[in-house]
């Protein structure tokens, strides 16, 4: 195929630049030559932040980008760099601090106008045609004729990112305490929708973390009204159009408040965190609907998002092309009712029933996003059938459908691995072993661990940020240590292969290198061997996915436990300490915060299992949801403190211990959880 136009992205291997390698705007990639160059030219940048999956930014792109006119303005006046917010999260954070501070708000499309030297002066997000051309020449007027306003402009936003996102030490005493976290929960509680789900307003993100933390909180505390409400929330999220009955996996969020109408693309983070949550929302509850949610995302995952090699992709795009052949946001996933009338014939009726084809289940231009309403009880006592004549209906609907909508032009992929979401969905991989002793989930997890360790960690013991056609690039970012690190510790946990654990101690010295800051006793979220960019932040605030010290905090903690590691325990410590003044009006962005807090304010369990069948006993431990808790175990004699003098050739015994002070060491499963639930 010809093209018209060809710039410099053509070079790149992100399938977002990638897909702007072809407009007419001059695009360069973020890189240290662009950069001089605008320099030298004295020009300003114009920095255009975006993602594969992103529906607006596939808009503009339309509308301006790919418009003659619009990029005639653009190069003549611009250094065009086209960003992708995965491949580089820290150009992307840079920027968009800037335009939240700017203008208060912020999203994809990020567009921004910098100085030559990278420092920002204006911001925005979408634009249409019009408006953008407008605001350019407008900027363009300005530096050609006041260039003293950007100036101060750059001077003023500079000052305010300096104090954006750095953290204070904390010199206060440390105390955690139950009240606080309670304060803190009743606070956030007011959000609470208890009659759909999630908060009381509309988009709905899913927010994994938070009801991870809340289901553990609400269960520790024994607090009903709070359990339910998680689990009104998982089941609607499960039942809504968020999640993809037909193939499987959730999108990123809906546009309304029941859950119904998705953003359709579908992330790796999200999946990856809610089958780490549903897992162990099954563990307490035993809710089938949990597992098969699981069991149908993890399906989704092997099919449409797993490489050969074990990795995990990044993304599908919500848009795909039409009956029409143009892009359409939702066009692979919706229905329509003349076609799911031909379809399943006689079980029209019911299949419309269970899956909302009326006005429930309506969303526009006469098309379908399914969605339930009833559990599976309620609706068998209905239509007065069984719960096998149901299952098995609903498995043949589900199959005939995924058969079909597969010969529909597939959503996009974004076909690059990121290491930081990689750990995300090998955590989840492992999670749904724990629970669901499945030998292919550890199977998966295995493969992608290995991937890990060997094609995208560095010579010098780091890792790198992302992989595509066998080769790994740029220099990793504290999300990418803190989730694979994560992930690590729950491989050892659930194989007691030390060579995981040992890796993640590894990996968390490296940061201690690199990324560590002396002031605070936080981390930063890039390398000391990274340029510089307008603002190094320290990422503390937990989104969707949580911030990378939280994360980076609870790996201290665990692993100060394995390895009786003074610094690592201290540092976790004063890490909360540092963020505890912020957490109790915001509770919603700090709870992974709020989850290490429990671990100080409730006892927490080392769980030694040592002798021959030490595997057998922590399979069957891990059946009951024990949150608080770790593991550590061996067949054999080990140095670890934790198994250090306890191996006996002629029994496996289980050590429940809080703070090195241990119970009998018992052989029965049984007692050690009475142990723990004491």
């Amino acid at each position: 195929m010809t093209h018209k136009f060809t710039n410099n992205l053509i070079n790149e291997t992100s399938p977002y630049l990638l897909q702007h390698a072809h407009n007419p705007v001059n695009w360069e990639a973020w890189n240290n030559a662009t950069l001089e160059k605008a320099k030298t030219e004295e020009k300003l940048m114009l920095i255009s932040v975006g993602y594969s999956a992103c529906h607006w930014c596939h808009v503009m792109e339309h509308e301006s980008f790919e418009d003659s006119l619009v990029a005639a303005v653009m190069n003549k006046n611009f250094i065009n760099i086209k960003v992708d917010r995965e491949e580089r999260p820290d150009v992307d954070q840079a920027y968009m601090n800037a335009v939240q501070l700017m203008t208060g708000s912020g999203g994809w499309p990020l567009n921004v106008v910098a100085l030559p030297d990278g420092r920002p002066v204006w911001g925005g997000t979408y634009f249409p045609k019009e408006q953008w051309i407008s605001i350019l020449e407008q900027i363009t007027k300005l530096h050609q004729e006041n260039p003293e306003k950007l100036l101060q402009q750059a001077n003023n936003v500079a000052k305010g990112l300096k104090s954006l996102d750095m953290v204070t030490l904390n010199t206060n005493a440390p105390t955690f305490e139950t009240a606080f976290i309670e304060n803190a929960v009743n606070t956030w509680s007011q959000q609470f929708d208890h009659q759909l789900g999630g908060l009381n307003r509309a988009p709905k993100f899913m927010m994994p973390n938070n009801y991870h933390f809340l289901l553990r909180y609400a269960h520790q505390t024994n607090n009903k009204k709070l359990l339910n409400y998680v689990n009104l929330t998982l089941t609607k999220m499960a039942h809504g159009g968020v999640f993809d009955h037909v193939g499987g996996g959730f999108a990123r969020y809906s546009v309304d408040t029941k859950w119904h109408v998705p953003h359709f693309e579908k992330m790796l983070y999200d999946n990856g965190q809610l089958v780490s949550l549903y897992a162990d929302a099954y563990l307490l509850t035993k809710n089938n609907l949990y597992k098969q949610t699981v069991e149908e995302t993890l399906a989704f995952i092997a099919r449409e998002m797993t490489t050969n090699e074990g990795a995990f992709y990044a993304s599908l795009d919500a848009d795909s092309n039409n009956t029409e052949g143009t892009l359409e946001e939702g066009a692979f996933y919706v229905w329509n009712k003349p076609e799911l009338q031909m379809l399943l014939g006689n079980d029209f009726d019911l299949f419309s029933d269970y899956f909302n084809i009326n006005n429930y289940g309506i969303w526009e231009h006469n098309n379908y996003v399914l969605i339930r309403n009833e559990d599976d009880a309620t609706f068998i006592k209905k239509h007065k059938i069984t719960l096998e004549t149901l299952q098995e209906k609903v498995s043949h609907w589900k199959s005939l459908l995924l058969k079909t909508r597969n010969k529909r032009p597939k959503p996009r992929l974004d076909d690059k691995t990121l290491a930081s979401w990689n750990g995300l969905m090998l955590k989840g991989y492992i999670d749904a072993y724990r629970v669901f002793q499945n030998p292919e989930y550890l199977a998966t997890a295995l493969k992608n661990a290995n991937f890990i360790s060997n094609k995208m960690m560095k010579t010098d013991g780091g890792l790198y940020h992302t992989y595509k056609e066998g080769k790994s690039k740029i220099n990793g970012y504290m999300e990418d240590y803190v989730t694979v690190i994560d992930a690590f510790i729950a491989l050892y946990e659930n194989t007691l292969d030390t060579k995981w654990l040992n890796t993640a101690r590894d990996l968390t010295n490296y940061t201690f290198d690199h990324f560590f800051d002396e002031t605070s006793n936080m981390f930063f979220f890039t390398s000391n061997e990274d340029a510089s960019l307008v603002s190094r932040s320290i990422e503390y605030r937990d989104n969707v996915i949580p911030g990378s010290n939280s994360i980076m905090a609870k790996n201290l903690f665990k692993l100060g436990h394995y390895f009786d590691n003074e610094h690592f325990n201290k540092t976790a410590i004063t890490m909360l300490n540092n963020i505890k003044p912020e957490i109790q009006d915001y509770a919603s962005g700090y709870s992974n915060w709020l989850d290490l807090m429990l671990n100080y304010t409730n006892p927490y369990y080392e769980v030694a299992v040592v002798g021959t069948n030490a595997p057998q006993k922590i399979a069957a431990l891990n059946q009951t949801y024990l949150p608080n808790k770790l593991i550590a175990g061996s067949t054999t004699e080990s140095n670890m403190p934790l198994l250090l003098n306890r191996y006996n050739p002629n029994a496996t015994l289980i050590y429940v211990c809080v703070n090195k002070a241990c119970k009998l060491p018992v052989s029965a499963v049984e007692k050690a959880i009475e142990f723990i639930k004491e």
